[in-house]
C-alpha cells in the first residue's frame, strides 16, 4: 500500500488532458527529483443548433511530481502525450521582481499515467527505491528545508500555508 499525505480539506481533482510541452526534470541539492509541466484539457459539446462538436475553454494547469515518479514521468512522458493526471490543487502568492503580487493554482500530482483512449502503452514496473514516489508521501529533505531547484528561474513564493504538515511539500517549486 502506497503512503500518501492527503490532508483534511485538499482538493483533490483528476485532470485528462495533452502535456504542453515536454516534463522538465531538476533535481534539489539534496537530490529529490522534481518535474514539472503543463497539462491542456479542452471539453467538448456537442451544439445541437449547428450539429457540430465544439471545443470550450482550454483548462492549462501548471502540474508538479516529486522524487522517483518525477524521473518516470520525464522518461516516459513527452509533449502532447495524452495524459491522466490526479493530484491536489494548491494555491501559491508569490511577488515579481518588479513588486506585483501573483497567486497561481498548481496540482501537486499524485498519480499520473498516460490515456489509453487513443493509444497504447507497455508499463514496465520499476523496483521502489527509497522516499515514498509521488505526491508529498517521502521521507526525504522537507521540512524547513528550501531546496528548490528552480530557484534561479522564478520569483520566491511568499509565504503561506501556515503550519502545512503535510508532507515534502514546504520545498515549494516556484513555479
Amino acid at each position: 500500500m502506497r503512503e500518501e499525505m492527503v490532508m483534511a480539506g485538499d482538493t483533490i481533482i483528476t485532470v485528462i488532458g495533452n502535456l504542453t510541452d515536454d516534463p522538465e526534470l531538476r533535481f534539489t541539492p539534496s537530490g529529490a527529483a522534481v518535474a514539472k509541466f503543463r497539462v491542456a484539457s479542452t471539453p467538448r459539446f456537442f451544439d445541437k443548433s449547428s450539429s457540430e462538436w465544439k471545443d470550450g475553454e482550454p483548462l492549462f494547469l501548471s502540474c508538479t511530481v516529486w522524487r522517483q515518479a518525477a524521473e518516470h514521468v520525464a522518461e516516459s512522458l513527452q509533449r502532447g502525450t495524452r495524459v491522466i493526471v490526479s493530484g491536489r490543487l494548491r494555491q501559491r502568492s508569490y511577488e515579481t521582481r518588479e513588486g506585483e503580487k501573483r497567486t497561481v493554482i498548481e496540482l501537486e500530482v499524485d498519480e499520473i499515467g498516460p490515456s489509453l483512449r487513443y493509444a497504447t502503452a507497455k508499463v514496465q514496473k520499476m523496483s521502489r527505491s527509497g522516499g515514498g514516489g509521488f505526491g508529498g508521501g517521502g521521507g526525504q529533505g522537507g521540512g524547513g528545508n528550501f531546496d528548490d531547484p528552480w530557484a534561479s528561474a522564478a520569483p520566491a513564493p511568499a509565504p503561506s500555508r501556515g503550519g502545512s504538515g503535510g508532507g515534502n511539500f514546504d520545498e515549494e517549486p516556484p513555479f
